[in-house]
């Protein structure tokens, strides 16, 4: 009588996992076609001298990968793309995480203040970009107006390659602060009040709270935010097209950046096996840069890190 019975119960197990199984193959299937389909096509594109309006289109094996790197332009356009996404990242979680720190403190204007840092996250890039190219034009921008009560001059900031790669920096920091301030929010709201009240009887001040008991406690968000904003740091592209092409445009190349260089070697020159070469670079790259920060800021529990 035993036996039966537990055939029966692994027979309904087994349908269990099935209807699963079922159930999500619509969506890893689509995950497939969407996502790894173009992705191995990327690969295979990159081993070729792919150029979309000749007909031949010889296997080069590792050429396109040397060519990289000699090519002046991917060197500026990576050496861009990785002062961008230092400063964004570094500068950007610095300041979400003070705002954060400041708006989880009672107040009655706190919900005022998060809808005010939040309405740049939910705007699309293209008007925001075209908003700040804008305050940014050297002849009747709104930042030049303001500075000319000080007695300043006009400056070109998009035209200048000293600081125009500075001024689309401060832009995106200034659209994706409200995002990542609201994720160490929610983190901090989770954090129990217990934790606090142990470490003031024992007489610990500000500081010390903050650096044993809030940062070992944020680190998933912490990770999670870092993670996030390195790819989106490395895939910047939609600012500096808008934003520095035609007549505020700087010279030099000053703000080209990778995914811009991809986007021209592949649409403009057709060099579809040349780019893809730089998309598995830029793969590997931002790849590599998660793995370290995975490694780095995931650890082991981060409640055994509370000191």
């Amino acid at each position: 009588m035993g036996s039966p019975a537990r055939s029966k119960g692994l027979s309904v197990q087994t349908k269990k996992y099935l209807f699963c199984y079922i159930g999500l193959l619509p969506v890893v299937a689509l995950f497939v076609w969407l996502r790894i389909n173009p992705l191995v096509s990327t690969i295979k594109l990159s081993f070729y001298d792919w150029n979309l309006i000749k007909a031949f289109k010889p296997f080069v094996g590792l050429k396109n990968y040397v060519r990289l790197f000699n090519d002046k332009l991917f060197i500026l356009a990576l050496r861009n793309t990785a002062i961008f996404a230092f400063a964004t990242v570094l500068i950007g979680i610095v300041l979400s995480l003070a705002l954060a720190v400041a708006l989880n403190k009672p107040g009655k204007m706190n919900g005022f203040y998060q809808t005010v840092y939040f309405l740049p996250v939910i705007t699309p890039m293209v008007p925001v970009s075209v908003v700040w190219k804008w305050i940014y034009d050297p002849g009747y921008g709104l930042l030049n107006y303001f500075l000319s009560f000080f007695g300043i001059k006009p400056i070109g900031w998009l035209m200048y390659p000293n600081i125009a790669l500075i001024s689309i920096i401060i832009m995106c920091i200034w659209k994706a602060v409200g995002y990542n301030m609201i994720m160490f929010l929610v983190g901090l709201k989770n954090i129990p009040s217990q934790y606090y009240e142990a470490a003031a009887i024992d007489g610990a001040n500000g500081w010390e709270i903050f650096r044993s008991i809030t940062l070992p406690l944020l680190r998933p968000i912490i990770m999670y935010v870092f993670v996030t904003s390195t790819i989106e740091g490395f895939n910047i592209f939609t600012p500096v097209y808008v934003m520095t092409t035609g007549s505020q445009g700087a010279p030099g190349n000053a703000v080209r950046t990778l995914v811009f260089n991809i986007y021209e070697e592949g649409f403009r020159y057709f060099k579809m096996g040349y780019a893809s070469s730089q998309a598995v670079v830029l793969l590997l790259i931002v790849l590599g840069l998660t793995l370290i920060q995975l490694k780095f800021l995931g650890g082991d529990d981060v409640g055994a890190s509370v000191q």
